[in-house]
């Protein structure tokens, strides 16, 4: 298992760890500052200081597998190409400090927070994301057309009012008494821990179960406009969004 720091302060830009294992899909560490793939939102890249100063470059954060292909509590850190010498003498036990390129993720940061916007200006289901640096999109289930201008005054207006984006939780229970709480068609919330993790901006912007990583408040998310609407199918409408 590895404790996810994170999914309670996303402005963490690293910590001290242990390394609890290491194989073919990276190193796994008894806590991290890492962000793994999921939801939609490309994971961590970043560094792991070594003893003497070295780093281990990391490339990706990925959950990890067990035998089976199915994901685990654990986490693994995916070192980037031509690191084999530094990594063969990583071992279990080690000390190390895991930081992440911070520059990146307050870009996956800020997107991941517009799409919760885009959310409340297009009020329709959601079958498609992806969040990234350079970009990020959401497909949503609709057939009306998207205006782009328009889209991206909305996201305006939402960034200068500096909404505050908190972090809560519900109960299993709750989010069954409230299903339409789940934006997202392809995406479920995890169960079976007793708490789902919510993301809330403002007081009545948006409120759904997430675990990605946002900023604090909308004004922070910066000039971010809607670069591109395609219509990917009879039923899908794709709203691309790019830093201005």
């Amino acid at each position: 298992m590895t404790q996810e720091l994170f999914r309670q302060d996303s402005y963490l830009r690293e910590c001290e760890a242990t390394v609890t294992a290491v194989g073919d899909q990276g190193v796994v560490l008894d806590r991290t500052v890492f962000y793994p793939v999921g939801g939609g939102q490309a994971g961590d890249s970043g560094v792991l200081v070594l003893a003497g100063g070295r780093e281990l470059r990391i490339a990706d954060t990925r959950k990890l597998k067990d035998a089976e292909g199915k994901p685990t509590t654990g986490i693994a850190h995916v070192p980037a190409p031509g690191q084999e010498d530094l990594l063969t003498n990583v071992k279990p036990g080690e000390a190390v400090t895991a930081r992440i390129d911070w520059e990146r993720r307050h870009k996956l940061m800020r997107f991941h927070t517009t799409t919760h916007l885009l959310c409340h200006l297009v009020p329709q289901l959601v079958n498609g994301c992806s969040i990234t640096p350079e970009y990020a999109r959401l497909d949503f289930n609709m057939t009306d057309p998207l205006d782009k201008e328009a889209l991206t005054a909305g996201i305006a207006r939402l960034v200068e009012a500096a909404h505050p984006v908190t972090i809560g939780a519900i109960t299993d229970e709750e989010l069954d008494a409230n299903p339409a709480l789940v934006k997202s068609m392809s995406v479920q919330p995890p169960r079976g821990t007793g708490s789902i993790r919510t993301i809330r901006v403002g007081d009545a912007v948006d409120f759904q179960p997430c675990g990605g990583t946002h900023v604090a408040n909308t004004r922070e998310i910066g000039a971010v406009v809607v670069t591109k609407i395609e219509k990917k199918s009879a039923t899908t409408r794709r709203v691309v969004l790019g830093f201005a």
